[in-house]
């Protein structure tokens, strides 16, 4: 008996021994890592924010924990989030490919792949190519406020009582995304298209759940039938639908004729292929187009219209500076039917309350995961190659000493002593750096756009049998406010 307890407790030992957790020389400091589960008990699965702003409090803006065997270093505050992403944004523009969702996406597109030349040619592809299709331009504006147009028809049905706006503007950003990734847009009723919808979000909080942490400390368990394999389901049925409309797409195609971003792609490579021969080379491929889309079609799709639900959530009950928005937007436009982008100027007051909606909404709190190219430094503290990093961009977001009120929902955040518009260095909903998101532009024009059309046509209400507002989000790689109700009033007919 006495043997077999002494083997037991050599045998903890060794397993202790083995794997053992070994903190590299001048590393940020941090919670102590447990052999094979690292730090997972010092963080909350269900929102893992609460417990990154704890451990900030603790041991400071930089700071380790580990993800099993893997070390990662979460950053804390404006100050060194920028000093990573901007002053040394070649050193922390790596992506981790042991994560679940680099896993999902293959390490490929604009948003996971690695840093080199694949995502350098496709993230300048990608930005070139939507400034062509009109990010920033008429064009474009033209396409945000025809699905405005929509988004009203909508929202009158239900004139003088309450609705859920739960998808409303959803449908809208993906309409507008969809039309310049693949040329076309889906009627809102269109059953695959409220499908799509649902799988998106479906896809955004599975990636980011207590089920992905689990496949993150221990990969191997893809083989279980455990909840997270449920991920590779629903993207895989996206991708099946993009693979669907590029091979429309190449049957149609004609060539220097680009009706939308996939024309734009076949073009490219036609071109490449000519490279190739000349033993130039290429990293455009078919697999790269897919990946590629699937990254812009989802990011397009669920942060704008998660910012546009939390902003109406906000202005329902906080009917002062719904008015006092009313009101700029009438001054301002006076017996004009459209606004557009171009009037933003003319309206300091709404471009703070749409700048502090996306600073509450924290959208995107942790963005996506970074990753060290290189052995650098940080703080102070040595950074090996290969570290993954955590920017916690919604500390920055709500930093003390940044915001004049950060903890509460206040336009003043974004107004000087004149009333005029001012953005400071800790608004990051997009992140920062070589990574920052390249449809930031699509983004505040849309906001900008549907918000001011919706202002001008509608009063929202907050009803008040549903009891007190809940601002709570939802957490997941795109935040998400809780379900909840407006009642509608028309403020007039402008036809």
């Amino acid at each position: 008996m006495l043997m077999s307890a002494l083997l037991f407790l050599f045998g903890v030992f060794l397993l202790f021994f083995l794997f053992r957790v070994r903190r590299p020389k001048n590393f940020p400091p941090g919670p102590r890592a447990l052999p094979l589960l690292g730090t997972l008990l010092e963080i909350n699965p269900h929102n893992p924010l609460k417990s990154y702003k704890k451990l900030a409090e603790r041991y400071g803006p930089v700071y380790s924990l580990y993800i099993g065997r893997r070390p990662a270093v979460v950053l804390a505050g404006q100050k060194v989030i920028r000093e990573a992403l901007v002053t040394r944004a070649s050193h922390f523009a790596g992506r981790p490919d042991h994560m679940l969702i680099s896993h999902i996406v293959e390490c490929k597109g604009v948003s996971m792949a690695d840093y080199g030349p694949a995502w350098q040619e496709h993230r300048r592809f990608a930005l070139t190519t939507l400034r062509n299709f009109g990010m920033g331009k008429r064009s474009m504006e033209e396409r945000i406020l025809e699905e405005t147009q929509h988004i009203c028809a909508e929202v009158e049905k239900h004139s003088g009582k309450t609705m859920d706006p739960q998808h409303l503007f959803h449908y809208a950003t993906c309409n507008i995304i969809c039309s310049i990734l693949f040329g076309c847009r889906f009627e809102n009723d269109d059953t695959y298209f409220k499908n799509l919808i649902v799988m998106i979000e479906e896809f955004l909080k599975l990636i980011y759940s207590p089920w992905a942490m689990l496949y993150d400390v221990a990969p191997f368990t893809r083989n279980l039938p455990l909840p997270f394999n449920r991920t590779f389901d629903v993207v895989r049925r996206i991708k099946a639908h993009i693979l669907k409309v590029i091979a429309q797409h190449k049957d149609s195609w004609v060539s220097g004729q680009p009706r939308d971003l996939i024309d734009c792609y076949l073009d490219e490579l036609e071109m490449r292929d000519v490279l190739q021969r000349t033993d130039k080379g290429t990293t455009f491929e078919d697999s790269q187009l897919v990946s590629m889309l699937f990254d812009l079609l989802t990011a397009g799709t669920d942060t704008t219209s998660n910012t546009l639900r939390t902003t109406t959530l906000y202005l329902t009950t906080h009917p002062h500076i719904q008015e006092r928005c009313y009101q700029e937007i009438e001054e301002v436009l006076g017996s004009r039917e459209q606004v557009c982008f171009e009037d933003r100027q003319s309206m300091p007051y709404v471009q703070a309350v749409i700048h502090e909606a996306q600073r509450v909404a924290d959208v995107t709190p942790i963005g996506l995961y970074h990753n060290t190219t290189t052995d650098t430094h940080i703080h102070g503290y040595n950074i090996p190659k290969g570290t993954m990093i955590i920017p916690l961009l919604s500390s920055a977001l709500h930093e003390e000493g940044q915001w004049k009120s950060p903890h509460d929902f206040n336009p003043e955040n974004f107004l000087n002593e004149r009333g005029e518009f001012v953005k400071p260095d800790a608004f990051m909903p997009f992140s920062a750096g070589s990574r920052m998101c390249p449809a930031e532009g699509l983004a505040r024009m849309e906001l900008y756009l549907i918000l001011v059309t919706l202002l001008r046509r509608f009063r929202l209400v907050w009803p008040e049998e549903r009891g007190a507002p809940d601002y709570d989000m939802a957490f997941g790689i795109t935040q998400a406010p809780k379900p909840f109700h407006v009642t509608v009033h028309l403020r007039g007919d402008r036809n």
